[in-house]
């Protein structure tokens, strides 16, 4: 399956929002998630093929020619239009932004790209007396996507840290809803998060709570609410997108064991 960039824009200095069109994306339907996702299929450099290519004769290829697959959330999906928004993180230019960033970073209308998916495992519960959400950059194409689906009235509360001001992106949603934006201020705190949280007061009756981004705060901010806020774990949904300190690759072949562990502690 693949998509064709219709157009490009930055609502944020580091996110890249992309929609995609075209006949590629015949047969694609997202489910009831709201953090449902869709893992690229990003061509290396000097590759020997060019997007759209058969899947089973590039696993012949080297390993280092073969697709390499990054996962991200579907904004929106438009299934009368045919048309799929994804929101990319960039950090960075060249090698630094990895090869996801580097995409998006570059991506013109006309650009064709390969995507395998959706999957996804989150949405509000409609039964549930508040909802919240939090995360960074990374996980603000999941959130906003959550917040069109809170209920009429039902509070919810998003904290989200981003390097300033300048990387608030516009939340709406037809809850009662209160945004609390933190930032690093140029220092990487794994505690930042946690701390927020911890500063607004807890809403009363069952709590669902959305909690992705980087793996330290995403654990500092479950221990939180597993252990003095008391959520229940099957109202948690918290998975840590990437890691401080490694790349996509690093955080990739630990990351299986790094959340095993994490399941295992306490209020597990």
């Amino acid at each position: 399956m693949h998509g064709a960039v219709l157009d490009v824009e930055r609502p944020t200095p580091h996110l890249v929002r992309v929609r995609l069109g075209g006949a590629g994306l015949a047969g694609f339907a997202v489910g009831a998630e709201t953090d449902s996702y869709v893992n690229l299929q990003l061509v290396p450099a000097g590759a020997p093929y060019t997007v759209p290519f058969d899947a089973d004769e590039v696993k012949a290829l080297p390993r280092e020619q073969q697709p390499v697959g990054r996962r991200y959330t579907v904004r929106a999906w438009d299934a009368d239009a045919g048309v799929l928004t994804l929101e990319l993180v960039v950090h960075g230019e060249g090698a630094v932004a990895g090869l996801a960033g580097a995409w998006a970073a570059a991506a013109q209308p006309g650009d064709l790209l390969a995507l395998k998916g959706p999957g996804g495992g989150y949405a509000p519960d409609p039964d549930a007396d508040a909802h919240l959400m939090v995360g960074d950059e990374s996980a603000l194409p999941a959130i906003a996507a959550s917040l069109e689906r809170v209920p009429s009235g039902v509070p919810v509360r998003v904290v989200a840290v981003v390097d300033g001001p300048e990387g608030h992106l516009e939340l709406t949603s037809p809850g009662a809803l209160e945004v609390t934006w933190v930032h690093r201020g140029g220092a990487d705190d794994p505690q930042v998060l946690a701390r927020a949280v911890a500063a607004v007061p807890r809403p009363g009756g069952r709590l669902q709570a959305f909690v992705h981004g980087e793996a330290e705060e995403v654990k500092a901010v479950r221990t939180l609410l597993l252990g003095p806020w008391a959520i229940e774990r099957a109202d948690l949904s918290a998975s840590p997108y990437w890691r401080r300190g490694m790349t996509d690759e690093q955080w990739r072949a630990v990351k299986g064991a790094w959340t095993r562990a994490l399941d295992a502690g306490p209020g597990a």
